[in-house]
């Protein structure tokens, strides 16, 4: 008669149990912090994400936060450590972001790594600076409470990748630092808006949202076109019409461009000024515009990734057209012209109708120059530029100094102001606003308008230059140039580009 065999039991030792949920999610968050995926009051009721833990040495755009770090791994929402790692990540993707579109050669103007202070004092305010006049080089952030509103600036991913944006853009072209047109000032602020648009665009789980809250129409009001809406809450405490209605600024806008020569210093948000934040918003409107258009021209329906490739996209003919735009005073409708010229050589006129549409809208690019052929209107080639924007068989010094009189700033002598003599690579001008187009502006009288400005909302430290009884030196207004004497010489120069509230009254 047979037996049955008993089945032999396995020994403890070689049975496997899967790992369970609970010390899965132990192990993810031992190697994870959390962060926001954009500004803190985007939506209601906002819920951190958990993010990898952010490598700041990244020999690529390396970043150096000021001070001793946390250990890096999963903080209450609130506390100190918790919006290191949240300034941290978000830093760090979007100089991730940008390392992948900028030259191999790139380097910071204020080090091997950039510097970062996330929380200097009391203020409603973020900065970049190169150093000197009492500005520390880098980035720096600040905190404050209006009206029970607490904002800490470096905590926006927004703010932080505005302010990243400056010392890209600082990297890329420092010819624009100390220039005296409004339109080079101004498109520092729109590569930081750029920059934080940018930066929130790398994430999947972001992009999802944006596009089911928009329907895949991007260029619509969103979380993306809503840049630093924290901030712009808290200012808003103080001064309702200083910001947009949603947020600091907001992408999605209906700002057509106008001769800023001819635009009061200071204006309401809803009315566009000379001043560089306000009208930084007419170019960065365009910009929405191009990324919504080269999305769309993905294919429809349109995915996520489809979205992400779109973004990577539009920071190559960004970036292309930054490198190679002579600075003049009619800079927006050069990098416009230049888009166009990087669009033909590097996609094969693929945008050519987006580019254009965009920058005809706000008025950037006028009809006629959209109309001639824009690789076609180029100057004699005598002025040819090179990448630096300088003519490149002139042997003319990359930036020029120009002798502005002091005697209605209430100082005795003239001030040097930089003020490049670069010829246009592109004869385009931009709309005028009723019909054909505006002559662009001379240099002497585009840098004198930029300074009659900065000296009008006091933005220069005049130290004891002037006469105390006749000079407007404004103490109570935060500033961000500085009149420097160099053998006698007085010279104007910028010491930070700031995004915060601009009155201590």
């Amino acid at each position: 008669m047979a037996t049955l065999k008993s089945k032999k039991k396995p020994s403890k030792k070689s049975v496997k149990k899967a790992p369970s949920k609970k010390a899965a999610a132990a192990a993810a968050a031992a190697n994870a912090i959390l962060a926001w995926e954009d500004d803190p009051v985007s939506v209601p009721n906002p819920t951190p994400i958990q993010r990898p833990v952010p490598n700041l040495n990244n020999p690529r755009l390396p970043i150096r936060i000021v001070g001793t770090p946390p250990s890096p791994r999963i903080y209450q929402r609130g506390t100190r450590e918790f919006r290191f790692w949240a300034a941290a990540e978000s830093l760090r993707r979007g100089a991730d972001f940008w390392a992948g579109v900028v030259p191999a050669n790139f380097g910071w103007q204020v080090g091997a790594r950039l510097p970062v202070r996330l929380d200097d004092g009391v203020d409603l305010n973020a900065r970049y600076s190169r150093g000197g006049g009492g500005f520390q080089p880098g980035l720096t952030f600040y905190h404050d409470t209006a009206n029970g509103v607490t904002c800490f600036s470096a905590e926006s991913p927004e703010v932080a990748c505005h302010e990243l944006g400056h010392a890209v853009l600082d990297a890329l072209r420092p010819e624009l630092w100390d220039v005296a047109f409004v339109e080079a000032a101004a498109f520092h602020e729109s590569f930081g808006d750029m920059s934080a648009i940018f930066s929130a665009l790398q994430l999947p789980s972001l992009r999802l949202d944006i596009l089911a809250a928009t329907g895949g129409r991007i260029g619509r009001n969103s979380r993306i076109s809503r840049v630093a809406e924290q901030l712009g809450l808290a200012i808003r405490q103080l001064r309702p019409d200083a910001v947009d209605r949603d947020s600091l600024r907001n992408a999605a806008n209906s700002f057509f461009y106008r001769d800023p020569q001819q635009l009061p210093p200071r204006a309401p948000a809803s009315v566009l000024s000379s001043e560089p934040h306000s009208f930084s918003r007419v170019f960065t409107g365009a910009f929405l515009e191009i990324l919504a258009g080269v999305f769309l021209a993905q294919g429809a329906p349109g995915n996520e990734q489809q979205l992400s490739d779109a973004a990577t996209t539009t920071a190559e003919l960004l970036i292309g057209a930054v490198q190679r735009a002579p600075i003049v005073p009619s800079y927006y409708a050069q990098v416009a012209a230049h888009f166009l010229r990087v669009d033909a050589d590097r996609f094969g006129n693929r945008f050519r109708d987006i580019i254009k549409s965009a920058f005809v809208r706000r008025g950037i690019l006028s009809l006629d120059a959209a109309a001639s052929g824009i690789s076609e209107a180029s100057v004699p080639a005598a002025h040819a530029t090179t990448a630096f924007g300088i003519a490149a068989d002139s042997g003319e010094p990359r930036m020029q100094a120009m002798a502005i009189p002091g005697r209605r700033f209430g100082i005795t002598q003239s001030l040097l102001v930089v003020a490049p003599a670069n010829a246009p690579q592109f004869s385009v001008a931009s709309a005028a606003p009723s019909i054909g187009e505006i002559d662009p502006p001379g240099r002497e009288f585009a840098a004198n308008s930029f300074v009659e400005d900065l000296f009008r909302v006091g933005r220069v430290e005049m130290s004891n230059e002037g006469d105390p009884t006749t000079r407007v030196s404004h103490p109570h207004v935060r500033k961000t140039h500085e009149l420097v004497k160099y053998d006698g010489a007085l010279t104007l120069e910028r010491r930070t580009f700031e995004c915060g509230f601009d009155s201590y009254y």
